[in-house]
């Protein structure tokens, strides 16, 4: 139980601790040049992170915030009105319904053809994804509110912006959260698909050049930084949630 207290209080720690003696293990099994030992790929990051690396990652960073930005802006709209009116969830969720579960990284080459090869198509891509996670999460914590509850408010004379601040926001924080760190997670995943495509920055090209070029340090140097921009990012949503929804914590 002693352990158990010591773990939970630095569970990060713990993670990464257990992640790399779990590699160091492989790597010693494996015996291989394409698994390098921890040593050598963290040795590998410090070292290309100060001349290279960091480039890659600021630049995969300004596409994961563009695609995250847009997509909240678009999805919290969509999701606050499909959620508080009914008429328009109605003609809004069928559409939503047979778009969300399309593979829309096969849209890739398409979005390529229409917007250029640069970074429109690549967030355009990430956008297609994570919208529809964001608008579903939005509407259904509106959905969730009893009637009752807008029906007391109006009687206590609420004005539409209390209204909104008092209870609809509050309801549908906790769900917006959750989708965002789903949405994280597929939209580093996509990102990096995306980036093996007509780009010389972002952290999937570095990781996949260097495969292509049998250096398998810098390799896994690439995929410490992509987990590590991950690792940051939750963090990041973890503590907006904790500001943004204090009653979760008591």
């Amino acid at each position: 139980m002693n352990l158990l207290k010591k773990i939970t209080k630095f569970p990060t720690l713990y993670g990464i601790l257990s992640v790399i003696f779990m590699w160091q293990l492989l790597s010693l099994a494996l015996q291989s040049n394409v698994l390098p030992t921890p040593f050598k790929a963290i040795t590998s990051f410090i070292t290309l992170f100060p001349t290279i690396l960091y480039k890659h990652i600021l630049v995969s960073i300004y596409r994961i915030a563009l695609a995250l930005s847009i997509s909240l802006l678009l999805g919290i709209s969509l999701g606050m009105a499909c959620g508080l009116y009914p008429t328009l969830d109605k003609l809004l969720s069928p559409i939503t319904y047979i778009l969300y579960p399309l593979p829309k990284v096969a849209f890739l080459p398409l979005f390529m053809i229409f917007m250029g090869i640069g970074d429109a198509s690549k967030v355009t891509l990430m956008v297609s994804i994570i919208i529809f996670q964001v608008l579903i999460a939005v509407r259904d914590g509106i959905k969730e509110i009893p009637l009752e509850l807008f029906q007391s408010m109006k009687t206590l004379g609420l004005t539409p912006i209390q209204l909104y601040k008092h209870l609809v926001v509050p309801a549908m924080l906790p769900k917006l959260f959750s989708a965002i760190r789903i949405s994280l997670g597929i939209c580093i995943s996509t990102l990096f698909f995306a980036e093996n495509f007509a780009t010389s920055y972002g952290i999937g090209y570095l990781i996949m050049n260097a495969w292509s070029m049998v250096e398998y340090p810098k390799m896994f140097a690439g995929i410490i930084g992509l987990s590590l921009l991950g690792l940051i990012l939750f963090k990041l949503v973890d503590l907006l949630e904790t500001k943004c929804c204090p009653w979760l914590k008591k």
